[in-house]
């Protein structure tokens, strides 16, 4: 059963009326009692407010709901986020706000399909290209980590001279990421073969590479 708190959310969400949200959370945030899970309470067909938000493309309530501590990656029982349903219906703002605002882009429904996988399956190209932008940032971004993390590891074999270039290499990725516009899928990708083969000949030696395997397996 509803409360009148998740009835109210409920309510504005699928008249989209914003206003009306933001007058029941700011009552909410300023009462005494509040409830423990405002967010989680599921229409009949197992669906949240953000869910039932992103699915009907409500960018500016599904970014105020998060603000108040929707969870971004709620799942249904059948393990489908609020990125699936905005990808598979083609909300390309929703879709963009969600990857702003952390949303898993590697999760996956009961039949193992991804956002990108739905977006694909469903000709919502946009979509599909936004969250495979998304995944080559991700996987740019995770490689600077990695190496991040190896220079700095004090059981490291690399030397004073190999280190500075190894970060020279980070910043240059980091600077590139932060100040490039309308980047591509393809651009992230680039980025990172570049990045690999530049750091290959100090990454691949055999000290190296032992110390990278026994980093690999601490985590």
């Amino acid at each position: 059963i509803m409360s009148s708190f998740q009835r109210a959310v409920f309510e504005s969400v699928l008249s989209g009326d914003l206003e009306a949200l933001q007058r029941c959370l700011e009552r909410e945030a300023a009462a005494e009692s509040r409830e423990l899970d405002p967010f989680g309470m599921k229409d009949k067909e197992g669906r949240n407010a953000l869910l039932n938000a992103c699915m009907l493309g409500r960018t500016a309530i599904a970014r105020e709901l998060v603000r108040h501590g929707a969870r971004v990656n709620e799942r249904t029982a059948r393990g489908y986020t609020a990125l699936h349903l905005a990808a598979c219906w083609g909300h390309l703002g929703i879709v963009g706000t969600l990857v702003e605002l952390g949303a898993d882009l590697q999760a996956k429904t009961f039949r193992g399909q991804r956002p990108v996988d739905l977006a694909q399956t469903y000709s919502r190209t946009q979509c599909a290209n936004c969250l495979l932008t998304a995944e080559a940032k991700q996987d740019l971004m995770t490689y600077v980590g990695f190496v991040q993390d190896l220079v700095s590891d004090p059981e490291s074999s690399l030397t004073g001279e190999e280190k500075e270039f190894c970060e020279c290499a980070c910043s240059a990725k980091t600077d590139w990421i932060q100040s490039v516009r309308n980047p591509k899928a393809a651009d992230f990708t680039a980025q990172r073969r570049d990045m690999e083969d530049t750091l290959r000949p100090i990454l691949h030696k055999p000290s190296a590479q032992y110390c990278s395997s026994r980093k690999g397996r601490k985590q």
